[in-house]
């Protein structure tokens, strides 16, 4: 009996703490936690992206190292119509990342709480745009919206998460992870002598951090494409859905507070 109470009563924290975490996720306050929980979902999200683009217009939108080797190619062969294709999909990435960094120090500078959120709510917003209007576009001009759009969005995503990790982490490619997987794995079965002064140490917590991210870009890659074939471009809608409810709270309370504030000087005026 007293286990059960107990257990009625832990409820209500428990649930508290959970929709606290939440709160945190696109919050200010950074920790491992909400870093981690955030970047799987951009990760997750980055993959859905990817694999949708390339379904749609045979390119993948996040891989920039692809998308310049394919510029060169096409433009020593001619293919100039790819290679602007290609050009425009560098630049909407470039431009996204620009994009991060004005959006987050113009928050930073004015002490908002959104700061990071801000970022996340236009990316949500935009991927939002491609999964409701791509499948109006006609073809031909489709390819240039998607190259552009989805260039732009993978430019945010990867600076604000190189910002909230203090580029310790990216989630719009996994080269960089693997790299760092395979170096921890070294580290893991390298000989341990006893005695040794400087013994060989993996760092678990990064290795577990990295698999989960490259695990969730490409269980997104695998959701993209196969929901692609049954859904089209309303893949994308769930995991924008998520993240631009998450990015809305920090939102909606610099709001709650800017207009508290307004009404604070109202009141101060008429007295």
């Amino acid at each position: 009996m007293e286990s059960e109470e107990a257990r009625a009563s832990a409820a209500p924290g428990a649930v508290a703490r959970a929709l606290q975490h939440l709160r945190a996720i696109a919050g200010p306050e950074r920790n491992a936690h909400t870093n981690r929980d955030l970047a799987a979902l951009l990760a997750l999200t980055a993959g859905i992206l990817n694999s949708v683009g390339f379904m749609a217009i045979a390119l993948y939108t996040s891989h920039m190292t692809g998308l310049t080797a394919m510029l060169a190619d096409n433009l020593a062969l001619g293919a100039l119509d790819v290679a602007l294709l290609c050009a425009v999909g560098i630049g909407a990435f470039v431009a996204g990342a620009a994009c991060c960094a004005l959006l987050f120090n113009w928050g930073r500078r004015r002490g908002h709480h959104s700061r990071y959120a801000l970022v996340l709510l236009v990316e949500a917003l935009l991927v939002l745009l491609v999964g409701l209007i791509a499948h109006e576009l006609t073809s031909g001009g489709r390819d240039w919206v998607l190259i552009g759009l989805l260039g732009f969005t993978m430019g945010l995503q990867n600076a604000i998460i190189t910002k909230i990790s203090n580029a310790q982490i990216r989630t719009t490619h996994v080269t960089g992870m693997v790299t760092d997987i395979g170096i921890e794995l070294g580290k893991l079965v390298y000989p341990r002598r006893a005695g040794d002064p400087d013994p060989v140490r993996p760092h678990l917590e990064r290795l577990r951090l990295h698999a989960l991210l490259v695990g969730a870009f490409f269980a997104g890659g695998l959701i993209g494409a196969l929901a692609y074939g049954a859904i089209g471009f309303a893949t994308v809608v769930p995991t924008a859905s998520i993240l631009l409810v998450l990015a809305a709270i920090p939102v909606v309370d610099d709001l709650r507070g800017l207009g508290r504030r307004r009404a604070e000087r109202s009141s101060g005026a008429g007295d």
